[in-house]
């Protein structure tokens, strides 16, 4: 039995986070962090994070081993926008729902269903990310719809309030005969 509270390392290359340990390969079977690339398996930066907080990952950067403010000071260079969507991720991921890029859909995350694999069923949702004063036109939230209901997913937006709370709102396209 592999003992979750053990270190493992990972390491910081450009944008790259990687690592090639027994236990990256564990959490990629068992919890889908991470996608396996050559002979290592790579991670975004928000699963780097939650694995750093939650996972006792240890992450080297040109030899030295970082602390928490400075990998967040580097994943925020890397995406400006860093700790507003790790902090939607780690609430989703805390309750059972597993995060991939939603890039290519042009979202943030594509989520995927408690339960479901992302090796074997795709993910219900493309989540937006957003601040309550930040302000959506319409063409975009437009084209986003377009794009989930062509790839059979609904929209889920999650709006970051004041107070620092989630809130999420799901969107779907209705059809009438």
């Amino acid at each position: 039995m592999t003992n979750t509270n053990s270190n493992f390392d990972a390491y910081l290359l450009g944008g790259t986070l990687s690592s090639n340990s027994k236990k990256a390969y564990t959490f990629l079977e068992t919890g889908f962090y991470g996608e396996k690339r050559e002979e290592k398996i790579e991670y975004s930066l928000f699963e780097g994070m939650f694995l750093f907080r939650k996972k006792n990952l240890k992450v080297h950067f040109n030899k030295n081993l970082l602390k928490e403010n400075e990998l967040i000071t580097k994943f925020s260079k890397i995406d400006k926008n860093f700790f507003p969507k790790y902090q939607v991720y780690e609430d989703l991921r805390k309750k059972g729902f597993i995060l991939k890029s939603g890039i290519k859909y042009g979202a943030d995350f594509s989520v995927y269903d408690k339960g479901k694999k992302p090796s074997k069923a795709h993910s219900s949702w493309l989540l937006s990310i957003r601040h309550h004063n930040e302000k959506l036109k319409w063409e975009d939230f437009i084209s986003k719809n377009r794009i989930a209901n062509s790839t059979r997913k609904k929209i889920l937006l999650a709006i970051l309030d004041r107070e620092g709370h989630i809130l999420y709102y799901e969107v779907d396209w209705k059809r009438f005969n």
